[in-house]
């Protein structure tokens, strides 16, 4: 095994870890809190669809155009725009105050639609920019199953039916997740920086801001009057499935390099706005505590 293949086994080991560590944290009635929900009351999750699969790629189409970014940096902007989101999302969610059940039902009800609605996105998306784009069920599927599913499912039953260890198990889980996440994310970053910096004159840079910026809009206004139910939709909105993203370019773009730069890039602008976004949430809710 070379060291990149390596680097790869631990990035997947370490959203694995992960992943099964917020299960642990959650129960099987928050994760399906979301589609219960949606059972009785449509409305929030309709707009948390529209806020993630139709604000977002319209606004991405819109600054792709804009911006007069290349067929290849387009496409990685595009990839990052219709990818659901992120397995580890949770995590920072519920560090800003979000609620368990609207995280982890969120998660598992946009993991489930990402089926159906990527690949007719991607379908859509090529068709707008006239040339062929696939991107089947299938590979969504395996993708979103094997990073997300799977092991929150393998939390949650452990939670479920071994509490005391899961109670144990979960700390240590994360931790160990978290360092070698960095541990693995560092080199790729190092191994990718001279082709994202070339990026930076080339409008990607002010496009994945902006396209950030307009995601965490989205989110907070569609989530409603609750502040911690929008934050989560915020942060959910911006942050986007980088294996899923990945994916998508390499099946549908030639300059597949320049496009990955494009969603790295992406990845670190919107970590960064969602981390300051989420602060100023934290402030305010402080604030209006403090106040009451």
């Amino acid at each position: 095994m070379d060291a990149v293949a390596a680097i790869k086994l631990l990035l997947s080991a370490s959203i694995l870890l992960l992943v099964f560590a917020l299960g642990l944290q959650a129960s099987f009635a928050d994760a399906t809190s979301m589609l219960r929900n949606f059972l009785r009351s449509p409305h929030w999750l309709l707009r948390a669809m529209i806020s993630m699969y139709v604000v977002v790629p319209a606004a991405a189409v819109a600054l792709a155009l804009s911006f007069e970014l290349s067929p290849a940096l387009r496409g990685g902007l595009l990839a990052v725009a219709v990818a659901p989101i992120p397995p580890i999302l949770p995590g920072k969610q519920l560090k800003f105050g979000g609620d368990r059940s609207h995280v982890f039902g969120l998660l598992v009800a946009v993991s489930l639609s990402s089926i159906v609605v990527i690949p007719l996105m991607v379908l859509l998306l090529g068709h707008i920019f006239g040339r062929e784009a696939s991107f089947g069920p299938d590979s969504v599927m395996h993708v979103v199953g094997v990073s997300i599913l799977l092991p929150l499912v393998a939390g949650l039953a452990t939670r479920q039916w071994l509490p005391d260890f899961a109670k144990r198990v979960a700390p240590w889980a994360s931790r160990i997740g978290t360092i070698v996440l960095f541990a693995s994310l560092v080199p790729i970053l190092v191994g990718a920086w001279p082709a994202i910096v070339p990026l930076l004159g080339q409008g990607v840079l002010a496009a994945s801001a902006a396209l950030a910026v307009l995601a965490i809009a989205a989110g907070h206004i569609l989530g409603g009057a609750d502040a911690s139910v929008g934050a989560t939709l915020a942060i959910a909105s911006a942050m986007r499935h980088p294996g899923v993203a990945l994916a998508i370019v390499a099946r549908n773009v030639v300059d597949n390099a320049h496009a990955s730069a494009v969603v790295l890039l992406y990845l670190l602008v919107a970590a960064v706005l969602t981390t300051c976004y989420g602060l100023w949430c934290r402030r305010r809710a402080a604030s209006a505590h403090a106040a009451a």
